[in-house]
């Protein structure tokens, strides 16, 4: 009892030291950023400055992207003998989204545990097929970022300039004690993953999870019709660029700037969103920020645009997932 307990105190502390390290690291980044910012101006940019039909335009575009998310999800579960209802698995992406505002990244597990909750679905097999999702997605967003460096070569090296994040320049910053404790952590990294896999081998029943998440991951082979798969997945990701896109509109700053700003843009932004921290807040920030001045816009500009357009953006997500809330909690659970 006392072993579980500690077990389980233990597991509380460090999940509260990740959201707090998340949360800290966007929080300085935010600072550093506007640390200097006159908050007051939003005000009047916001009321007088700001076109806001064009933020209303994007926003349906931002509600698609998670609805599409949601028929692709159902559609990579079927076969696997999982059928659940389509409103279940929207509510579920609208929901894990909101989560994941307060611990990055826990969307994934809350999505798959509202499948298994009111649909009975198999939670590793669930948890399969969102690998498969990320792997799909990252596959396409490489192949993006890959088109757009080739085409905006130019502004890329410059961002890499002005942020110091080029290879060489990391490498030149290297002393042999950073060399040797990076080497001493990549080892450490690889051991513990080493231990981890062994220690979930000596199992039978988490082989048997393990099993069940790999089924989930290749699901992909067997959906029905790929061509709708790959539909979805562009549909996705086209609903979220325009969600985006829009926005440029709606400041005199950046409404002349065009496609290929905007593409580069949010490709770094995509980018950016890895870091773990809620909606990718600061991270985000910097990354656009940087990459608008490069192609011209002022300083408080960029930062007016930052600011207003993922506040927005993060509203959005907020009422989308008070609202699968509300939904599911009108809805009947799915008896087999």
């Amino acid at each position: 009892m006392a072993t579980n307990t500690r077990k389980r105190l233990n597991r509380i502390w460090s999940d509260t030291a990740k959201v707090l390290l998340s949360l800290a690291l966007g929080g300085a980044i935010l600072y550093w950023m506007y640390r200097d910012f006159d908050f007051k101006s939003i005000t009047g940019v916001m009321l007088h400055e700001m076109d806001w039909t064009w933020m209303w335009l994007s926003l349906p575009f931002g509600v698609l992207a998670q609805v599409f998310r949601g028929w692709r999800w159902r559609q990579t579960l079927e076969p696997l003998g999982e059928k659940p209802r389509k409103g279940v698995c929207i509510n579920a992406i609208f929901l894990s989204y909101a989560v994941s505002l307060v611990i990055p990244r826990i969307g994934e597990f809350a999505r798959c545990g509202v499948l298994r909750r009111y649909d009975g679905v198999s939670f590793p097999k669930a948890l399969g097929t969102v690998v498969t999702e990320r792997a799909i997605d990252t596959l396409l967003v490489g192949m993006i970022t890959g088109l757009t460096l080739l085409l905006q070569f130019k502004a890329f090296n410059t961002f890499f300039d002005r942020t110091g994040t080029s290879l060489s320049g990391l490498l030149r910053s290297f002393t042999t004690t950073g060399y040797i404790v990076t080497a001493i952590c990549a080892l450490a990294a690889a051991l513990l993953v080493w231990y981890l896999l062994h220690m979930l081998s000596v199992t039978g029943r988490i082989r048997q999870t393990l099993s069940s998440i790999w089924q989930g991951v290749l699901s992909l082979n067997k959906v029905k019709n790929v061509w709708l798969f790959v539909a979805l997945t562009l549909a996705i990701w086209a609903s979220y660029f325009v969600h985006y896109y829009l926005t440029f509109y709606c400041f005199e700053a950046t409404s002349h700037l065009g496609l290929s700003c905007a593409l580069v843009t949010f490709i770094v932004g995509s980018i950016a969103v890895i870091v773990p921290t809620p909606n990718g807040a600061g991270p985000w920030h910097f990354a656009v920020k940087t990459m608008l001045i490069l192609y011209g816009v002022a300083d408080n500009a960029a930062l007016y645009f930052v600011l207003i357009v993922h506040t927005v953006q993060t509203l959005l997500v907020v009422l989308l997932g008070v609202w699968a809330w509300i939904s599911l909690s009108f809805t009947k659970l799915k008896t087999k």
